[in-house]
């Protein structure tokens, strides 16, 4: 009974168009990791971290490596079935997925503060309107997360037009050069200060689209697939955990960074390929994928009752689970679900020639 209400749950907003195994049960997995970050020093919450603000990077860095390879195999998918790729649909797309929910949550903080109820900083507002609050330090609680949206937004715009223009095989090797560089930039970040915040968190996206553009070439390689094939694979993401509590900075920016994104990939591409094993079931299961749907508006609604700087009763463990939960299902059915219907009416597919290089060029070692 219960497996169907989620299913019915998750096809009012996505169908039968969310197809890539176990995706949403790996979104489920990084929402997880970012609200237990997010609890620890809530009032009555029973356990203690000395750090939570790297468990909660570590799951915004699950969000990007996913969106970097989702995001890359839709565009991917629309160049192969059609021969282009249209920026004013993609675009047109993005905004009709992300922007209403995130604007209604910011309007909803606006009320708050007219009326005292939460405290926000000077051009906080302005920051989370115009999508750049990655470039706002500090920020107020309540909108103090939408810096990981603003970083995504921004790759939307970017990635679609590099992709166009430096085509597959030439974008890999573009990849390439952001996961050499991003290291020294974050190196560099300190002296700077927000300059690079999009550059310092760009190796994390990248590394997504790369596993996404090379994918099948790599299990063709006979160390990853034996890597990937092993009993042993565990390790992979505990060394991807590990790397994200090495304590030296400087060592954490330089190599860290890049162990915690590549082991994220290898997991991810595992957790694809093996979606009828034991753990596959799980994350397939109709309640995990429901919560991976479900993750955008609980991301969004989960910091205003979630703030551990708070003495409201309404930020007090588990109450301010029950409210974050309440709130991301308005969110999602009166939000997330009509303007997702409206864009499935509005998003009319064009078919021309279709494209002689396959979805995935580098597929077939051309």
């Amino acid at each position: 009974m219960f497996s169907r209400l989620f299913e019915s749950l998750r096809s009012l907003g996505f169908g039968n168009r969310r197809t890539i195994p176990s995706l949403d049960g790996l979104r489920a997995t990084a929402i997880f990791v970012v609200l237990v970050s997010h609890l620890a020093g809530t009032r009555h919450f029973p356990f203690r971290m000395e750090d939570p603000s790297r468990l909660g990077e570590f799951g915004v860095r699950i969000f990007f490596v996913i969106s970097g390879y989702l995001i890359t195999s839709l565009l991917l998918n629309e160049l192969h079935k059609t021969g282009a790729i249209s920026l004013s649909q993609f675009y047109f797309r993005r905004v009709l997925r992300l922007f209403p929910a995130a604007y209604f949550l910011i309007a909803v903080v606006a009320a708050l503060a007219s009326m005292r109820l939460v405290i926000l900083g000077q051009h906080d507002l302005t920051f989370a309107i115009t999508y750049s609050m990655n470039y706002h330090d500090p920020a107020a609680w309540p909108l103090g997360h939408l810096w990981s949206l603003a970083i995504e937004e921004q790759f939307y715009f970017l990635w679609p037009i590099l992709l166009i223009v430096l085509a597959p095989r030439r974008s890999v090797k573009f990849l390439i050069v952001i996961l050499l560089i991003a290291p020294f930039l974050r190196l560099l970040s300190s002296y700077v200060g927000a300059t690079f915040n999009f550059l310092i968190w760009s190796d994390v996206l990248a590394t997504g689209c790369l596993l996404c553009l090379m994918r099948e070439v790599l299990f063709d390689n006979p160390t990853y697939n034996q890597i990937l094939t092993s009993r042993w694979f565990v390790f992979v993401p505990l060394s991807a955990i590990a790397a994200d509590y090495v304590p030296f900075t400087k060592i954490s920016w330089l190599i860290c960074g890049t162990v915690m994104n590549v082991g994220i990939a290898m997991t991810i591409d595992w957790a694809i390929r093996n979606s009828e094993g034991k753990i596959g079931r799980i994350l397939n299961s109709p309640f995990v994928c429901f919560v991976g749907v479900l993750s955008y508006s609980l991301y969004l609604w989960q910091q205003p009752f979630l703030n551990r700087y708070s003495n409201s009763p309404l930020c007090t463990f588990p109450l301010n689970m029950v409210l974050a939960i309440t709130a991301a299902l308005g969110s999602y059915l009166l939000i997330e679900v009509p303007v997702l219907r409206l864009r499935s009416v509005a998003s009319k597919p064009r078919i021309v020639a279709p494209n002689p290089e396959p979805v995935g060029a580098l597929n077939h070692g051309k």
